[in-house]
């Protein structure tokens, strides 16, 4: 079938929230939020779907072949990274949708109809820019997360979940349907496809992850008239944990372990006030559960040493913690056939980054594909993925659907279940 419908389609959201790079800036339940849901809702109402929006905002539309049965659910997020990427998240939505579409004119030309139902969902808040944590809407649907205290996490102003989407319309109360296996493609966010020039990525396993909620409490002083030596600085702090978390790196393998601090509030943010306190968030991620944990211990100790240094108390506490995950070895072999069987070079493939996958891999059989990314380069606007690694991946997501609709997966063991565990609201 022609990829010109689903490139219209994905250049046309593309244009909701554009930014003036090519990127995009639809942060969870922000207006820009709100008018992509609409495309999503009026594609599948225009189709006679019916569409669904859950508590916690999550939206699906829902297609049924056979009344009563489970869904084999395909999606992703249209949601993004301040500044973000135009294809990081929406590309996975837009061609569950075009793949959903195949599949009913398939069925309707004469193909045998699946034993299930087919839907495709748009989660809420998988990037986690707005609302602390990420990947918040698939965790409460698979219930590794808890719908009240999610709802009541609050952005940088206030906002709470809860009033941010009601405000836009999309509080929801729908049931959420039964779920007999899951389906995402997703833009690879780094460079082993391109540099291989392979179509798809067949994905194995996540990364072990874990973030760190640091405060730094110092004392609030008058920048012109307290003397240095007299100063307890909560951002001088801050800054040296800031350096320590890049550096920590450098005591494993080459690449072994990733780290970064992404978000930095200080108070009362004033430029002739010394900082009197400083949060801000720490992430760490290897392949290796190991590597994290000794990088963690070590952060900890040179954390301690800061604190005792300059007269400051630094509170540290574990945030987001996210075990490793594996997808179901049949669906992996799944992705391969597939993309063999439509003439496309594939190859396994780990996701360093977290996607909705990861939470749904806890409750249902689970297939994670990627398609290259140009430079690797994702959560800024120069993120980019061609056209016809597009199509083609739309294509080989749509004969795994397929296959996982006739029952590809049904004897599949189950899925590695590990840890995720919810933070307290902030």
């Amino acid at each position: 079938m022609s990829s010109s419908a689903f490139l219209a389609d994905f250049h046309a959201v593309a244009e909701i929230g554009a930014t003036e790079h090519q990127g995009v800036d639809r942060q969870a339940a922000t207006e820009e939020d709100r008018q992509t849901r609409e495309w999503f809702r009026a594609f599948a109402v225009e189709r006679g779907w019916e569409v669904r929006v859950d508590g916690i905002g999550n939206q699906m539309a829902l297609i049924e072949f056979a009344p009563g049965a489970p869904h084999i659910l395909l999606g992703s997020h249209l949601d993004s990274q301040p500044l973000g990427g135009r294809f990081d998240g929406a590309y996975g939505v837009i061609a569950g949708l075009h793949a959903a579409e195949r599949i009913v004119r398939r069925v309707a030309a004469g193909d045998p109809p699946p034993p299930v139902n087919l839907a495709v969902v748009n989660w809420f808040n998988e990037e986690g820019g707005r609302f602390a944590p990420s990947i918040m809407g698939s965790s409460v649907f698979a219930g590794l997360m808890d719908e009240t205290q999610m709802l009541a996490v609050r952005d940088l102003s206030g906002v709470s979940v809860e009033e941010a989407l009601a405000a836009i319309g999309y509080l929801g109360t729908d049931a959420r349907p039964d779920i007999a296996g899951y389906a995402e493609i997703h833009i690879e966010q780094g460079r082993i496809l391109e540099r291989e020039a392979t179509a798809i990525g067949a994905v194995d396993f996540s990364w072990y992850t874990q973030k760190l909620d640091i405060e730094v409490l110092g004392e609030q002083s008058h920048t012109g008239a307290t003397a240095m030596a007299d100063r307890h600085d909560a951002l001088v702090g801050a800054a040296k944990i800031i350096v320590k978390v890049h550096e920590v790196t450098d005591g494993f393998e080459p690449e072994a372990l990733v780290s970064s601090v992404g978000q930095l509030t200080l108070e009362p943010n004033s430029p002739i006030v010394v900082a009197r306190r400083v949060h801000l968030v720490a992430d760490l991620r290897a392949a290796e559960k190991d590597i994290v944990l000794a990088a963690r211990a070590r952060l900890l100790e040179e954390i301690a040493e800061i604190a005792d240094a300059a007269g400051l108390t630094i509170n540290v506490r574990d945030f987001d913690v996210r075990d490793n995950q594996y997808y179901p070895e049949n669906g992996i072999g799944l992705a391969e056939s597939v993309s063999a069987d439509l003439g496309f070079g594939v190859r396994r493939i780990r996701t360093m980054a977290g996607h909705d996958s990861v939470a749904m891999n806890r409750i249902a059989p689970t297939v994670m594909l990627f398609i290259p990314s140009v430079d690797g380069v994702s959560h800024c606007e120069r993120e980019f993925s061609r056209d016809d690694d597009m199509a083609a991946g739309v294509d080989v997501l749509t004969e795994v659907a397929w296959r996982m609709l006739h029952g590809a997966l049904h004897d599949a063991p189950e899925p590695a279940h590990s840890a995720i565990t919810a933070p307290v609201p902030r």
